[in-house]
This record gives C-alpha cells, structure tokens and sequence, in this order.
C-alpha cells in the first residue's frame, strides 16, 4: 500500500478571486502524479464577508449557493464548483477533508437583548462588572436562504457569550446568563485563561439540545451533500469534549468507523493533546503543534539548536499513530497570530523528516508547494525538493526505522524496505557544517551502489558487506540515499 499524504490545499493570503475550486479541480491529476493521497480543503461556508478565509462562520448550509452577506460564491467559488472539484479528487482516489468550523457563528442578522456579565480577558470565570441586560448580534435567520435546506433560527439562548454590547457600544467578553447557561465544563475545554470556551463572535453552546440536534442534524446533509471523506475540527480546546465525541461517534455510525477526523488543539504541551486524545479515546488524529514549533525553533537557531530534541514533548514520539505532522500552515505563516515560520533553508530539512520517516501522518502546505500569494513573503515555495521528496515516499520509504541521533547537529535514519518496496533509503540531514554517518541499510544492499536521490551530493557510494556505509552530507543540507540501479530504472 502506498504511503499515505495529506497536502492543505490554501493558505491565509489566496485571491478573493473565486476561482479556487476550480484550481483544485484542474490540479487533481498531478497531485495523484506526485503522491497526495488526500486533500485538506479550507471552509467551504458561507462567511462573514466574501473575502473571509472562511473561519468567519455565518451559515453552514451556504457552501456558495445563496446571495448572502453581499455574494453567492465564497471566497473559492460557488458550490457547483467545490462538488465539481471534489468529485476531480475523487475521480483520481483522493480523498477530500473539509475544514469544520464549530466554535462560533459571526455576522448576525439582527440583535436581541438578554442578561450578560462581563468577564475577564484574562480569566473568564471573573466577573469584572454587575449582570445587566445588553443587546447583541444572535439572531440568524439566512434570510437570503429563505430556511432551504433547514428552517432553523438561532437566537442568543443558542451561544453562551459575545463580544460586544450594542446598547452601549462596549466591547469585551459578555457570559450570556439564564437557566442553563455558563462556559462549558473545566474538564471539557482547555482552562487557559481560566475557562478558554468562549473564542470569538457568538459563542455556540454545545449544552443547549437544540444546538445538539441541529448540528447533528446539519453534518449528516454536509457529509451527504458533498460525500467528503474526513473532517479538520477547528478550534477544539474551545469546544465542549464531551459533545465532541458524541458528534464524532454519532457521524462514524452513520458513515462507517474510517471516517477520518483530524483535530486543531492548538498548544504546545503534549499533555494537553494526550488529555484531549484520552476523552476521544483515541479514535481521532491531531496536528502535532509541538513538531511544528521545534522545526520552527530549529530554523530560527540553526546550528545551534540539537536536532535530538525535536520530537520531545511531539504527538509524532508518543502517539505517531494519532500525529498529523506538519511544516507550516495557515496560522503559522507570517502575519498571523500565531506567526511561527519556518525558515525556508531549513525546509527541505522539515519535509524530509516528515515524508520519509516512519511515524505520522504527513502534511504538505500549499506555499510551501505553490508559493505564497502575500507580497509580505518573499519565497516561492520548494516544489522541486518536494516534488523528490514525494517520489522517494512513494518509491522508498518504507518498513523499519533506524534512526540514528547520536550528534545534535547531524541526524539520520534509514527505512528498512517492505516486501513490494525492498530497495528502503538512508536519509541524513545536517543544520550545522558538512556531516557523515555510519548507517544501516541491510546485507541484502551489500556492494549496492547507493546515490543522492536529492543531487545535493555527486558520490556514488557503495554498500558493504554487513549493510553498512558512511553516507554524507553537506552543511545545512539533507540527503536522501537510494539504490543507483533502482533509480535508473525507474
């Protein structure tokens, strides 16, 4: 079977030009050519504005079809054109994840007034101020739907705070008060500045049974309206667990046990991941945000960071199963605010650690591919590089891991090979000066003449008796050591 790779197919600063769809659409052929296994699409929902990314939520059942909020297409196009560009994908066997966003629903169709306290920034159980009435943005009817699809109103009994009190024009953070209302549960959020439920916009109470059973309600007709084959959970330490594995479950029964979920826990302690990979039991993926910050760590130091440390405290040395390993992404690159870039020498050093090791389940970024659309960045990406990286993953990296992290500024490991991928590679990178190492690559290699699949080294370096040899590499580079025969043949 081949390697599995997820590529997120956008990024923060695409043009609001409405063409992405199709984009996505004529590219499906190459991306099966080069290895992407499945797509991670961004919110494909009506938002806020039309230039929204798409995190914005306004209404969850306008995938570009309705004139609302001032459009009928999304940012990436009409709906049309996201079924068309899915069923591209699926033509080719990719599957297509979408980008659920939960948390919060923005751009309101009118107000309403309710009791509120306003709470701390800094710790939402606090109240910083008497209970009062305010008038907030909490009444949606998606007028321009005209209830299509789903007749359902939102009003402020829905959500459990807001941002702003329109009556006064204070801004802030406003608990909604009554008859069972307040945060979620300690347990079931991530307790960051006290409570960290409430996010942005309305915040969408997961305690109320009418939201339960909308909601419930609107993915079985998303899954069915778009026959995607996984979900990217958005903001999930700001959303209440304990609904989050009833959904979860509640959507696996209705369409079998490997629809794939993948979760956004954004921290860095891995024991916040693993708390929150315990309440799911296990059943889901997570992004593997503590990898990622040591790849940027390690760009930003250079040599001086030890590349022994980069899977402490990572999903990829503790849970490799459940990790989804990345480079970058939307919120990291720069200008967001949770800006964390890495550093274009030190990428193709990232990517080849995620592609060809063993753990994990790997995620290319679209600039990192494609380039960025943002004038702020200057860097076209790294296609060439992972374009090879991607052909040694589907060719080489396969079977047993041996890794060799013996020296803080020069790693390896090889991939032992399977029984229809045999040939395996040895990889070895260096963030400091020109390195070597003594690595293992089995007998069966033994007077095998091994090349840089990568080119960076113009070697030919031959295998000896016990399956060893000193590959090497230069400074501030990688390299990816393949079979000469295999290659020249392919």
């Amino acid at each position: 079977m081949k390697n599995g790779t997820m590529m997120q197919y956008f990024e923060w600063d695409l043009p609001n030009d409405g063409k992405h769809w199709q984009r996505l659409k004529e590219d499906a052929p190459h991306l099966k050519e080069i290895g992407i296994t499945s797509v991670w699409i961004p919110p494909c929902f009506k938002a806020v504005g039309q230039g929204d990314v798409g995190y914005g939520i306004y209404d969850l059942y306008d995938l570009g079809e309705f004139d609302q909020k001032g459009t009928v297409r999304t940012k990436y196009g009409t709906k049309e054109e996201l079924l068309e560009a899915i069923d591209a994908l699926h033509e080719q066997g990719i599957h297509v994840y979408a980008d659920v966003v939960l948390n919060h629903k923005g751009g309101a169709d009118g107000t309403e007034t309710f009791e509120a306290t306003p709470v701390s920034q800094e710790n939402r159980h606090e109240a910083i101020d008497e209970t009062r009435e305010i008038e907030g943005w909490t009444y949606f009817n998606f007028p321009g739907r005209e209830k299509k699809h789903s007749d359902f109103e939102w009003h402020w009994y829905h959500f459990t705070g807001v941002s702003e009190d329109v009556k006064t024009g204070e801004e802030g953070i406003f608990r909604i008060e009554g008859e069972g209302k307040g945060w979620a549960p300690d347990e079931n959020v991530s307790t960051d500045l006290g409570n960290f439920d409430y996010l942005m916009f309305a915040d969408v109470d997961y305690n109320h049974p009418e939201v339960i059973e909308e909601t419930k309600k609107w993915i079985k007709w998303f899954i069915n309206e778009t026959k995607i084959d996984g979900i990217r959970l958005d903001a999930v330490k700001h959303i209440d667990s304990a609904f989050m594995k009833d959904w979860i479950e509640e959507i696996r029964e209705e369409f079998g046990e490997d629809f794939f979920f993948v979760a956004e826990y954004w921290h860095q302690q891995y024991e916040e991941l693993e708390d929150y990979l315990e309440d799911q039991d296990y059943s889901i993926s997570m992004m593997d945000v503590r990898f990622h910050y040591a790849l940027h760590e390690a760009s930003q130091q250079g040599e001086d960071f030890d590349l022994r440390r980069l899977l402490d405290g990572t999903l990829y040395k503790s849970n490799a199963e459940q990790a989804v390993t990345f480079v970058e992404n939307h919120d990291s690159q720069p200008g967001q605010s949770l800006e964390s870039y890495v550093e274009p020498w030190f990428k193709p050093l990232a990517y080849g650690f995620i592609l060809l090791s063993y753990y994990g389940y790997p995620c290319v970024f679209y600039s990192d591919y494609y380039g960025y659309s943002s004038d702020d960045v200057d860097y076209d990406g790294c296609r060439d590089i992972i374009d090879k990286l991607l052909y040694a993953r589907q060719e080489y990296a396969y079977g047993e891991q041996n890794n060799y992290l013996d020296y803080g500024s020069c790693i390896g490991f090889t991939r032992m090979g399977d029984d229809e991928h045999p040939e395996g590679c040895a990889v070895i990178m260096s963030n400091g000066e020109e390195g070597f190492k003594e690595m293992y690559v089995g007998e069966l290699h033994a007077d095998h003449v091994y090349i840089d699949l990568l080119g960076n080294r113009d070697e030919e370096i031959t295998i000896e008796e016990n399956g060893c040899a000193t590959f090497p590499v230069n400074a501030g580079s990688i390299s990816v050591w393949v079979r000469k025969e295999t290659e020249e043949t392919d």
